[in-house]
């Protein structure tokens, strides 16, 4: 299922929807290059999310409250939202992507640009948090913007529930146009999570490991629809009736 739009109308350029995705597409180009030069793994053990490492940091500064622990677990934190402008393959981007443009742009009408960025980054860094706390395993390297994605998903499924989203249904001959309503994208964007691992990028390992990158994505999903409830306000405009 392919959404494209919504019916909703939009008044405003949503001019950070753009910038997050072009900022995406130019780290996934300069990921490209560095497979090419055997450098893709150290970058994205450098710039994505490693729990391993954090929780050693974690676990050093329950043992000893050195100041300098505190900093290096503040810096390893960062990871959460530097890895949020990564992805692992192509598949795992054009979903991404295609979520962000077709869910962003209404959500970002409310919010603003500040805020709609804030909400973003919140929600890929508190995904992050719950893959750090629930990670089992000594090699796993997390990356991608699914949780910031969830949570544009969960503001966007509190204040427009009744939206309708135009889809193409793609079958073995052709496209089928189809008009479904937002709630049913929620459901389908964990649905097509399991797929994400299609054209990965070179031997990317332990990456995205799916018993805790998959589930962890609700945490992102809950920031979203916990902004959405305290922050909702009149100025949220309702969708036009939907097409008989």
């Amino acid at each position: 299922m392919i959404p494209l739009r919504d019916n909703l109308p939009h008044r405003r350029t949503p001019w950070m929807t753009w910038a997050l995705a072009g900022v995406a597409i130019a780290f996934f180009g300069h990921e490209l290059r560095l497979e090419v030069t055997g450098q893709l793994r150290p970058f994205l053990e450098t710039w994505g999310l490693q729990p391993a490492p954090i929780q050693g940091i974690w676990a050093d500064l329950g043992r000893s409250p050195n100041p300098a622990i505190g900093v290096a677990l503040v810096f390893s934190l960062l990871q959460g939202v530097t890895t949020l402008f990564l992805h692992a393959s192509f598949s795992q981007l054009l979903g991404n992507l295609l979520f962000l443009m077709v869910f962003g742009p209404s959500v970002e009408e409310q919010l603003g640009p500040g805020r709609f960025l804030g909400l973003y980054l919140l929600g890929g860094w508190v995904t992050s948090l719950g893959q750090v706390a629930f990670n089992q395993s000594p090699d796993s390297l997390f990356i991608g913007a699914n949780g910031a994605i969830a949570a544009i998903l969960g503001i966007y499924g509190v204040w427009f529930a009744s939206a309708r989203i135009d889809a193409l249904l793609p079958l073995i001959v052709a496209f089928i146009p189809v008009q479904l309503p937002a709630w049913f994208f929620g459901l389908w964007w964990f649905v097509q999570q399991i797929f994400y691992g299609l054209g990965r990028l070179g031997d990317l390992g332990n990456t995205n490991p799916v018993d805790t990158a998959y589930w962890m994505q609700v945490l992102g999903l809950g920031v979203g629809v916990i902004w959405g409830i305290l922050g909702r306000s009149p100025a949220v405009a309702a969708p036009p009736p939907s097409e008989s």
